[in-house]
């Protein structure tokens, strides 16, 4: 991967073009540039990247490590490696946002969070890994109704339970 700004690229301001997309993190202190297409891309609903991101699942696109770089910030990257299994979580150091996820077993590929990208990567994510793993409090697809009075706000109507039918009730005297 290159960590160095590349003069003859474009600028980080320049918008996005078909050939590269550029993601940041929350604070803007890094930027990543990666060629379009991406080579793939999925929902990781396993526990380190739930915890990772701190969310219900985290979705990735990934590249060939040739195919990104820093464009700005390098120097602010802290890396996590989880020895247990075998991979590196990269963050910015300043803001804490999940930049990237390497595995030792695929040294030529790097996988980016999709959500650092406000453009097109060139892939959907349609797939779901570790999917036995998805919690039962996420969200899958129930309607949502607007919530009164705030706008923005959607909600899940409480599911309404049937009454059972009343039963008599026979005593037993024996």
């Amino acid at each position: 991967m290159n960590t160095s700004p590349d003069k003859s690229r474009r600028s980080d301001s320049a918008k996005e073009s078909p050939e590269h997309a550029t993601g940041r993190c929350l604070c803007g202190g890094v930027v990543i540039e990666i060629d379009v297409p991406a080579f793939w891309a999925w929902h990781d609903h396993g526990r380190p990247s739930r915890l990772a991101h701190g969310a219900a699942y985290a979705t990735y696109v990934g590249c060939w490590r040739k195919h990104v770089r820093m464009k700005k910030g390098a120097k602010s990257i802290a890396r996590f490696e989880d020895k247990q299994t075998n991979t590196t979580r990269s963050f910015c150091a300043r803001c804490g946002t999940p930049l990237l996820y390497e595995k030792k077993r695929s040294p030529h590929a790097v996988n980016i969070p999709r959500a650092l990208f406000d453009g097109r990567t060139g892939r959907e994510p349609r797939y779901h890994l570790n999917f036995a793993e998805r919690q039962d409090w996420t969200w899958a697809g129930e309607k949502l109704v607007p919530l009164k009075a705030y706008p923005g706000v959607l909600f899940e109507r409480p599911k309404t339970k049937k009454r059972a039918a009343p039963q008599e009730f026979e005593p037993d005297f024996e």
